[in-house]
């Protein structure tokens, strides 16, 4: 059969997009082996996940993100803004403010346009996860795991450990360009004896005053990507813990895709909410053979 897709990238990463509105067009139980085919960059459309566009029962709309090893992921802030443009280009939602449904939790999400085109898009991502116990991390769950210095493979790193419904280890640096990112980050990725369930890695250099480059080793992708959304986010919350941001402005993240930028709400040790801004472009349409 026929399948219509979108492709759609935001900051770099990009996503095969599967409109499910009007009800499901791969059976879930065939949604892993499907989304494992089209991301593969070989043999399929590539990318770096793949979004399936369905009805809510509560929300205004339920995002279903797999990542390209077919494993279901909690969330993803660059898939997320795709989505919302999707959403309202294709007039399935005309809301500039909606409520997405997540396994990360229900999510609010603002759009912003220009003559009926989405030029960018602000997501609440809700408050980070900075306890052990919430930002699926070993050891005593009401402490934190900021700047914690650990041994892994004979190697030493310095990680901050925050969660935005799905775990992230951040590691700052003087300089990333030259990071051997795949290979550090996959080290760190497996680790399970901190993190039980594999973890996105970020390699961190300031910039200036609240800005910063990045790049990211992401879990699922099992590679380096041009951005990660959540990481990002993750990222910000990192660099205003270790004194390295602060958290009254806005933080400004260049990542290999593009510039996003993260907005914080509450205090250093109390933040209650993460904005995450940024644009969405569609790449192309088209039709799958399956």
């Amino acid at each position: 059969m026929d399948i219509k897709f979108t492709k759609m990238q935001g900051a770099g990463n990009d996503f095969v997009v599967v409109d499910e509105w009007g009800g499901e067009v791969i059976p879930m139980n065939l949604k892993k082996d499907f989304v494992r085919k089209v991301c593969d960059r070989h043999f399929g459309i590539g990318s770096d996940g793949a979004i399936f566009v369905q009805k809510s029962k509560t929300e205004d709309v339920n995002f279903v993100f797999f990542n390209p090893d077919g494993s279901r992921a909690e969330m993803c802030g660059n898939g997320l803004r795709c989505m919302a443009k999707y959403v309202w280009e294709k007039e399935i939602i005309k809301k500039k403010i909606i409520s997405v449904e997540t396994l990360a939790g229900n999510l609010g999400v603002e759009i912003f346009t220009f003559e009926e085109s989405v030029v960018e898009v602000k997501i609440d991502m809700g408050a980070p996860q900075v306890k052990r116990g919430e930002a699926q991390v070993i050891g005593d769950p009401d402490d934190t795991y900021v700047n914690q210095k650990v041994m892994i493979h004979g190697f030493e790193y310095e990680i901050t450990a925050v969660g935005m419904g799905n775990p992230h280890a951040i590691l700052f640096y003087d300089s990333i360009d030259s990071i051997d990112v795949k290979n550090i980050g996959l080290r760190i990725r497996e680790y399970t004896p901190i993190f039980p369930n594999g973890v996105n890695v970020h390699f961190i250099e300031g910039v200036s005053e609240n800005e910063f480059k990045i790049r990211t080793y992401e879990r699922g992708v099992e590679d380096e990507t041009l951005a990660c959304g959540t990481g990002i986010c993750a990222s910000a919350v990192a660099a205003v813990l270790n004194s390295k941001a602060k958290i009254d402005k806005p933080i400004i993240f260049n990542a290999k895709g593009g510039i996003v930028k993260v907005e914080l709400e509450g205090a250093v040790h109390d933040i209650r909410k993460v904005f995450l801004i940024g644009p969405a472009e569609t790449v192309y349409e088209g039709n799958l053979q399956v």
